[in-house]
C-alpha cells in the first residue's frame, strides 16, 4: 500500500524502527538474562563441589561416606533444588550416598570419569531443566569416588517464562506508545512546513509579495525557506519586468499603427490623385519597416535570453570581429568624415555573430551622435581576469540621469529624435542580453559636452 502523507510516511518509518529496536532489545535481554542464570547455575554447582571435596578430604573413606553421611547431607539438605549421588569406583560401582528425591543414576553413563568438573544439560520427565555436574574425588585414603551433584532449575524457568509474560503484556502497549509518540514528533517536526502552505496559497502572479519567515525554522528548513523566498523574489522581478515590458511594447506598437490606420482613414475619406496615393503608401511602408524592425529585435531579444544559445560558442577573436564591423560601418563613416581606429588584441568565449551584433550597436550610436571629423576609437584590452572591447566617440554626451537606464528596453533619452532617426529603442537592451548570455557585462560612461564610452566586458578564456 502506498502512503501518500509524509507524515504518515515518516510515523510509520519511526514507528516501525522504534518497534524493531524494542523487539531487539527484549531478545538482548531474554539472552542475557538466561546467559547469567546459566552462568550462576554453574557457578552453584561448583562451589557445592568445592565444599562437597572438602568434607571427603577430611577422614572420610568409603564406608565411612555409608556410616557417616551427616557432613555431606547438611551440604544438600535444605535446598530443595540440589540431589546428590557419591558412588564407588570399584568394579560394582555401589551408590555410596545418594541425596535428594531426583533420580541420577541414569546419568552415571552419559559422564565419563575425570578429575575435572564436567557438566551436563538435561530434562526429567516433568519437562524441567536440570544441569549436573560430575568429577572424580581422592578421599583421605587414597581412595576415589564419582561424584554427581545435579541443580533443579525449575526456579529459573519460572522467571524466564514471567520475563516473557510480561514481555508479551507489555510490548503492545510500548509499541503502542512508541507510534503515538512517532506521530506527535513527526506532526510537531513537519508543522512549520504548513506555513509553505499557506504563502504558496496566497502567491499569484497579481500578488508576489508574499514571503516565509526564517525565524525559529530548523536549518534545513530555514535554508529551504530562503530558497523559496529568492524563487519568490526571482519571479516578482520578471513578472514586474514582463509586465513593464509588456506597457512598453504596446506603446511602441501603437504610435506606427495609430499613424497607419490615420493616414489610411484620412486617405480614403476622398478622392485623390495618385501621387497621393502614393506618398502615403510610401509613408506606411517606412511605419510598416519600423515594425519589422521592432518584431526582429524582439525575436532576437528571445532567443538571446535562452540558455540554449551558449551551445554554439567557441572562441572568438575580438580584434577580427571589430575589423569586420568597422568595414560594415566604414561608408556611413565616411559620409560624416568620421575616422574610426582599433587597438589591442584579446580572445574570448562566445558567439560571433552575437559580438558582432552587440558591437555594430554600439557602434552604430557612436557614428550617429559624432560630429562630423571626430574620432571613433574601439580598444580591446585585458585586466585582472576580464577582457573589454570599447568605443568611445566625442559629442554632446549624455547625461548623468539617463546613465542607469540606457540598456532598459524602449528607454530612450530623446525620443523624438531616435523615432525620427528610426531607432526602434531596442539597440543597447539587445547589447545587454548578449553581454549576459557571456556571462559579462555591458557599461557606459559619458561626460555631458565630452566624450561617452561604452564596454562589453567579457571573462577571459
Amino acid at each position: 500500500m502506498k502512503v501518500s502523507s509524509l507524515s504518515m510516511r515518516l510515523g510509520l518509518t519511526v514507528s516501525l524502527m522504534g518497534a524493531g529496536l524494542v523487539l531487539l532489545l527484549a531478545t538482548l535481554a531474554y539472552l542475557a538474562l538466561t546467559h547469567e542464570l546459566a552462568k550462576l547455575a554453574r557457578k552453584g554447582l561448583e562451589s557445592k563441589m568445592e565444599q562437597i571435596q572438602h568434607s571427603l578430604s577430611q577422614g572420610l573413606n568409603a564406608s565411612g561416606i555409608r556410616a557417616r553421611p551427616h557432613s555431606l547431607m547438611d551440604l544438600v539438605i535444605g535446598h530443595d533444588n540440589f540431589y546428590l549421588t557419591i558412588v564407588g569406583t570399584a568394579p560394582d560401582n555401589s551408590v555410596l550416598l545418594s541425596a535428594g528425591a531426583k533420580p541420577q543414576e541414569p546419568l552415571l553413563t552419559d559422564f565419563t570419569p575425570r578429575e575435572t568438573l564436567g557438566y551436563l544439560n538435561w530434562a526429567d520427565s516433568d519437562g524441567n531443566q536440570v544441569l549436573s555436574a560430575s568429577s572424580l574425588m581422592r578421599l583421605a585414603s587414597g581412595e576415589r569416588v564419582r561424584v554427581l551433584l545435579s541443580l533443579d532449575r525449575r526456579d529459573d524457568q519460572a522467571l524466564l517464562s514471567a520475563y516473557l509474560r510480561a514481555t508479551v503484556i507489555a510490548l503492545p502497549m510500548l509499541l503502542i506508545l512508541i507510534g503515538m509518540g512517532a506521530w506527535w514528533l513527526v506532526q510537531r517536526g513537519l508543522a512549520p512546513l504548513k506555513q509553505f502552505s499557506r504563502v504558496a496559497a496566497k502567491v499569484t502572479t497579481q500578488d508576489l509579495t508574499h514571503r516565509l519567515s526564517v525565524d525559529n525554522l530548523p536549518h534545513e528548513l530555514g535554508e529551504l525557506a530562503q530558497g523559496f523566498n529568492v524563487m519568490l523574489d526571482r519571479l516578482d522581478a520578471g513578472v514586474q519586468q514582463l509586465s513593464q515590458f509588456s506597457d512598453d511594447l504596446a506603446h511602441e506598437l501603437r504610435a506606427p499603427l495609430t499613424n497607419l490606420m490615420g493616414k489610411a482613414q484620412v486617405t480614403l475619406s476622398r478622392e485623390r490623385p495618385p501621387e497621393a496615393y502614393k506618398a502615403v503608401l510610401e509613408s506606411n511602408t517606412e511605419e510598416l519597416e519600423r515594425l519589422a524592425r521592432i518584431v526582429s529585435d524582439m525575436l532576437f531579444l528571445a532567443q538571446v535570453s535562452h540558455p540554449a544559445a551558449r551551445a554554439s560558442f567557441t572562441a572568438v577573436s575580438l580584434t577580427a570581429e571589430a575589423n569586420r564591423v568597422m568595414d560594415l560601418f566604414a561608408l556611413s563613416a565616411e559620409d560624416k568624415q568620421l575616422t574610426l581606429t582599433l587597438s589591442g588584441e584579446a580572445q574570448v568565449h562566445g558567439d560571433r555573430l552575437m559580438i558582432q551584433r552587440a558591437l555594430s550597436n554600439l557602434l552604430s550610436n557612436a557614428i550617429r551622435h559624432s560630429p562630423s571629423g571626430a574620432h571613433i576609437s574601439l580598444l580591446v584590452e585585458a585586466y585582472d581576469n576580464n577582457v573589454s572591447l570599447s568605443v568611445s566617440n566625442p559629442g554632446s554626451g549624455i547625461e548623468a540621469q539617463h546613465l542607469p537606464y540606457l540598456f532598459e528596453r524602449f528607454y530612450r533619452v530623446d525620443s523624438s529624435r531616435a523615432r525620427t532617426e528610426g531607432g526602434t529603442g531596442l539597440g543597447l537592451a539587445i547589447v545587454r542580453s548578449i553581454m549576459t548570455l557571456h556571462q559579462g557585462q555591458a557599461d557606459v560612461r559619458s561626460l555631458p559636452g565630452g566624450f561617452t564610452l561604452f564596454r562589453l566586458v567579457f571573462p577571459q578564456v
